[in-house]
């Protein structure tokens, strides 16, 4: 239970007893006095019949109070006015029963509205002050000045907690109002976790997804890169060496098939373990390209040549492996489409860059008329392209039918980690 429960518990036992107790210590006390007093006889059987009275209305309250929701009413301040009434005759006959009046600056906030509430302190005010001058009512001027004087007294102490009240009555509805806002807050904020959650998860499925996507799209890029081109490569040197009559010639071509067999076999176990191509582990990408190029040239029976422009600097693994496989990749679409009789590679690097460029003399292409890749199909421009973007590069082709074909592929210059 909190604080402002506990003090609500206490109060609303004050509220069911505390006038009893105030009326029965009057009662007792005004009884007490009666004969230095000087009651007669009859103000003593008024008092004890406003005594009785007074009781039965706390037991009408007592009653009516469990069926009624808390706060002001209208029977509420029929129950102030009666209480008053009560304790203001009562103090009149004995200045004493003051101690039930008094009662009445203790329920101005549960029994009576804003509005009213001063004038209800103000009326106890005159109660309490009778009975500190010496009774109701004053019996001469002195009696007269006292009892303005006291009252005087009560309504400034009136009107200073009646003002205190009311800030911490706005105090009270300010921090409800904050806790409310709080507690939207808090609800507002618990579903957009949960929507957070759910979305996270999401894309986690996504990303789960993705991911497997982009293996599939890199193993048939590099299934495409090894192993076709491998086989093409076997395939070519056996149909030599079928079709040569001399045996040396064709003992030669059957060696280069093997060796292209195991080549191909051992790219093919790193393609799948994600490793860099093994042409990378000696001499780096330009080494790997000259290799490339001068096998590719006398295989293919055509002159190529390979330059490199600017510092060699050792690049980042999947950025030479993006590099020599676009360059294999370009190299195959000569031989296999483009009729050259001549084809060029250069590596460039360019500050923040690194340029591979693929030029052939042969019958070239229109760009923008090149049809969509079948099912028996390579992965050709757009294999090299994705290849590019991949890491954060760019492919470009300029070529027209009859001029040749120059394909160019930049990405970023991202250094080896040591």
């Amino acid at each position: 239970m909190t604080e402002s429960a506990r003090l609500e518990d206490r109060w609303a036992v004050f509220d069911r007893w505390g006038p009893y107790g105030l009326l029965v210590l009057g009662a007792v006390l005004a009884w007490a006095s009666a004969d230095a007093l000087g009651m007669s006889t009859g103000e003593r059987r008024t008092a004890g019949a406003l005594t009785a009275g007074a009781v039965a209305v706390e037991l009408w309250w007592g009653v009516r109070s469990r069926t009624r929701p808390p706060g002001p009413s209208a029977a509420g301040i029929r129950q102030y006015v009666l209480r008053w009434a009560l304790g203001f005759a009562l103090t009149w006959l004995n200045p004493l029963f003051a101690f039930y009046a008094v009662i009445g600056y203790f329920s101005t906030e549960r029994l009576l509205p804003r509005a009213l509430r001063k004038a209800g302190l103000c009326a106890t005010a005159v109660t309490l002050a009778g009975s500190q001058s010496g009774g109701l009512p004053p019996h001469d001027g002195l009696g007269w000045t006292l009892f303005g004087a006291l009252l005087a007294a009560n309504g400034i102490l009136v009107l200073l907690f009646g003002h205190f009240a009311d800030l911490e009555e706005d105090r009270g509805r300010a921090r409800l109002a904050t806790i409310a806002e709080l507690e939207r807050t808090n609800t507002a904020l618990q579903q957009a976790l949960d929507e957070n959650a759910a979305l996270h998860s999401q894309l986690l499925v996504q990303a789960r997804e993705a991911g497997v996507a982009d293996e599939r799209r890199r193993l048939a890029a590099e299934i495409h890169d090894t192993l076709a081109q491998g086989l093409t490569g076997i395939i070519a040197q056996l149909q030599v060496a079928v079709n040569t009559p001399d045996p040396a010639a064709g003992r030669g071509r059957l060696e280069r098939a093997l060796a292209l067999a195991r080549e191909s076999l051992g790219e093919a176990r790193r393609s799948v373990h994600n490793l860099a191509p093994v042409a990378l582990a000696e001499g780096g990408l330009p080494g790997a390209l000259r290799r490339t190029v001068a096998e590719w040239a006398e295989r293919n029976g055509v002159k190529a040549g390979f330059t490199v422009t600017g510092t060699v600097e050792k690049l980042h693994d999947e950025m030479a492996a993006t590099l020599l496989r676009i360059a294999q990749e370009a190299l195959a679409n000569i031989a296999r489409h483009a009729g050259a009789s001549r084809a060029g590679v250069t590596l460039s690097y360019m500050g923040d860059e690194v340029s591979l460029d693929v030029r052939d003399d042969g019958r070239g292409f229109d760009p923008l008329a090149v049809p969509a890749r079948t099912s028996a199909g390579g992965f050709g421009l757009d294999g090299m392209r994705a290849r590019a973007e991949r890491v954060a590069g760019s492919l470009t082709v300029e070529s027209e039918p009859g001029g040749g074909t120059a394909v160019s592929a930049r990405v970023p210059l991202v250094r080896h980690d040591p």
